[in-house]
């Protein structure tokens, strides 16, 4: 009588329950669960499909312990007592097959999504990809934009449904790139290349950041991504041309000096440098390699002039 009134409360408590736990829950503070773009809806797909595997030994062993705790209580007289039961080839196959299988299905899982979502991999598409030259600078990113001629501080503006082509190095120590709702993470390192491709599926405003500890201003070191339609980003794009900053030599050099929380800037044009280039160049020590291990293009060792 007891065990039956203790069920019922259990059974009206159960939805109020779940209500407060997961009221405050919003996708909107899951990033990597609210994609945005063509390779973070992979990923989401990908992080789902290993959770779902995971419970399936989770969720029966949490039923068999209330179960269990329930019929082999000490005044249910109905079940079977076995004080000397030690052993069951049933189960020892089941408690290893089962895992093993699991194992097996997210090795095969994490292996083919790995080569599919290889972000050296160029998204396919019929439109040209934007290209982006990333600096992690200490502790803020420049972004150039080579075929516009433009660059800014902490803030990327790219267009829908276009693949955007980053290449990334580092001014300063190891840090990482990510925008969690559009895809993968990538380590920007000194002296080496790094290479990412994204695409954004809706318009919206997404949060960047570096994710790797890379010093007393890294908590400022964020940025703020807009993916907008073609025609808002080409009118973005004129805009920062009418900028009266211009990102050269001597601007790079005030730039590159430690700074935190520094706020979005603009730069009409980009002096006949490639500082992407400089920037490899300066860290480079004789080596001639990319990130990947593969060897650096001819265009990519030449030092531009300071």
């Amino acid at each position: 009588m007891v065990t039956d009134n203790i069920i019922k409360y259990v059974r009206r408590l159960t939805p109020l329950t779940l209500v407060f736990l997961l009221g405050g829950c919003s996708l909107a503070n899951y990033p990597l669960l609210d994609s945005a773009g063509a390779i973070g809806q992979h990923e989401t797909r990908l992080i789902i499909i290993a959770f779902l595997l995971m419970l399936i030994p989770v969720v029966p062993v949490i039923v068999m312990t209330f179960w269990f705790a329930y019929r082999y209580r000490a005044t249910n007289k109905k079940s079977t007592y076995a004080p000397k039961w030690a052993h069951s080839n049933k189960i020892e196959a089941v408690v290893w097959t089962v895992p093993a299988l699991i194992v097996l299905g997210l090795a095969v899982l994490t292996w083919t999504t790995t080569h599919q979502l290889d972000p050296y991999k160029p998204i396919p598409s019929t439109t040209k990809a934007v290209r982006i030259d990333a600096i992690a600078l200490d502790w803020k990113w420049l972004f150039i934009y080579p075929d516009e001629h433009i660059a800014t501080i902490n803030k990327l503006v790219i267009p829908t449904n276009v693949p955007v082509s980053f290449q990334l190095t580092s001014n300063t120590v190891m840090t990482s790139f990510f925008i969690p709702r559009l895809g993968s993470q990538i380590y920007a390192m000194a002296g080496m290349r790094s290479r990412l491709h994204l695409m954004a599926k809706k318009p919206g405003r997404f949060l960047g950041w570096n994710s790797q500890l890379s010093g007393e201003g890294f908590s400022g070191m964020h940025f703020e991504t807009v993916a907008t339609s073609t025609q808002k980003y080409r009118a973005w794009v004129d805009k920062v041309r009418q900028s009266p900053h211009k990102l050269d030599m001597t601007t790079f050099k005030e730039l590159e000096k430690p700074s935190s929380h520094v706020p979005v800037t603009y730069y009409a044009d980009v002096a006949p440098v490639d500082l992407y280039a400089y920037v490899i160049k300066k860290y480079m020590h004789g080596n001639t390699h990319n990130a990947d291990g593969s060897a650096m293009t001819a265009s990519m060792r030449v030092a531009p002039n300071p």
